[in-house]
């Protein structure tokens, strides 16, 4: 072949390569947040659960499968090292028409272990005695749990995770995070945990994640966590204590500051670079306005600067279930993701909330009313799907 037909060949190969269309960009992405109550009070027992045709399994999957998340955390999911719980769930639920709904499936998860359910070896609840079994035992441990990995996290997504750059926040001291909440016997004025019992409590109820995801519009990075329900203690309120600094980790890891007394897992200190886009997602066990967490917890999120402020979600369902319970709420119903019973009523408590350089497309909680078709599935947990679709369509 001559060098002027080689050239020429070369040149039209050149053309049509140009004028091949680039690989579809989504328009829209959708980040999702859900406490499935997929636990047990037994180690094992949801891995038993998941192997005999789940009811409520199958509704958490069914509410996932009608939602279609491209990237969701899922709280209270018990954590197995060998993540065959996980395995079951995708298997036999999510890859299994439910309700005759579209069977779908994640390639990629995060599963690691929790506080919840690891003995401290320390009397952390105050009763004079360590560990013990069921309560006594949960009372004791890093976080509230009757086993090892009970009430814990797993993050499904439809795009990469960046394994080696995760970050996790498990083993993060209390005592560490500067100015935080001592609680304090209100009777005497004093410290209600000993010092020795402080500088050793863990801050995290289950763990602070960091998971960046390989999207096509870059890295995003999932900040995933759990705190403690602000309630289950005394006068001293150490657990609304805790869920407020819980809160307060991830309003410090997004600041942007230089943060050395912030060191994860792996020794690595720091926070978020302020250049990272990030999607806060979690049961953060925090309403705005009412319920019993400490004064201006959530606050710490919603109003920081770098979160981008959009309408809170809102449901119908959620509306409709707060008036037939009749409790008085100073907050908008509508935004309620909790259902708490006659008793107690609902609550906003899931959250997810994007940073400023994202845009949201639309958003809602999966929270249909009574005599809608999916609420034969929308019951299979206590809370309810919280999702948003990130605009792309201006890229």
């Amino acid at each position: 072949m001559s060098f002027r037909r080689l050239l020429l060949v070369a040149s039209l190969l050149l053309a049509a390569c140009s004028s091949m269309p680039a690989p579809d960009q989504p328009s829209a992405m959708r980040f999702a947040t859900y406490n499935t109550s997929l636990y047990h009070g037994q180690a094992g027992g949801l891995i038993a659960r998941l192997q005999n045709d789940d009811p409520g399994a199958r509704k958490i999957a069914a509410v996932l499968q009608h939602t279609r998340p491209d990237v969701v955390l899922l709280n209270e999911f018990d954590f197995d090292a060998a993540g065959q719980a996980a395995d079951l769930f995708q298997r036999q639920y999510l890859e299994q028409s439910q309700f005759g709904l579209a069977p779908i499936h994640y390639p990629y998860r995060h599963i690691a272990p929790v506080n919840t359910g690891v003995a401290s070896g320390l009397d952390l609840d105050g009763d004079g005695k360590v560990s013990g079994e069921g309560r006594a035992y949960g009372n004791d441990a890093w976080g509230y749990g009757l086993h090892p990995g009970q009430y814990g996290m797993l993050v499904l997504s439809k795009y990469p995770i960046d394994s080696a750059r995760i970050r996790s926040f498990q083993h993060f001291k209390w005592s560490a995070l500067p100015g935080a909440i001592r609680p304090t016997d209100p009777a005497s004025g004093k410290p209600w945990h000993p010092d020795a019992i402080w500088q050793a409590l863990r801050l995290s109820s289950k763990s602070h994640w960091d998971v960046p995801i390989k999207t096509p519009q870059g890295d995003i990075h999932l900040l995933a966590l759990h705190p403690t329900p602000p309630v289950f203690d005394g006068p001293e309120d150490r657990n609304g204590a805790r869920n407020h600094d819980e809160i307060r980790l991830i309003a410090e890891y997004i600041s942007g500051k230089p943060l050395p007394w912030l060191c994860d897992d792996q020794g690595v200190c720091g926070g978020l670079p302020a250049s990272a886009a990030f999607v806060i997602a979690g049961d953060l066990n925090a309403d705005p306005m009412d319920g019993d967490s400490a004064p201006g917890a959530i606050a710490q999120l919603l109003e920081h600067p770098r979160v981008l402020s959009y309408a809170a979600p809102r449901s119908q369902g959620a509306a409709a279930r707060a008036a037939h319970y009749g409790i008085a709420r100073r907050g908008d119903t509508a935004t309620h993701t909790g259902d708490f019973g006659a008793r107690s009523g609902t609550l906003q408590l899931d959250y997810v909330l994007p940073s400023r350089q994202l845009a949201v497309k639309r958003s809602g909680v999966f929270w249909p009313l009574p005599e809608s078709a999916q609420a034969r599935f929308a019951e299979g947990s206590d809370h309810h799907l919280v999702w948003l679709d990130l605009d792309f369509s201006g890229n």
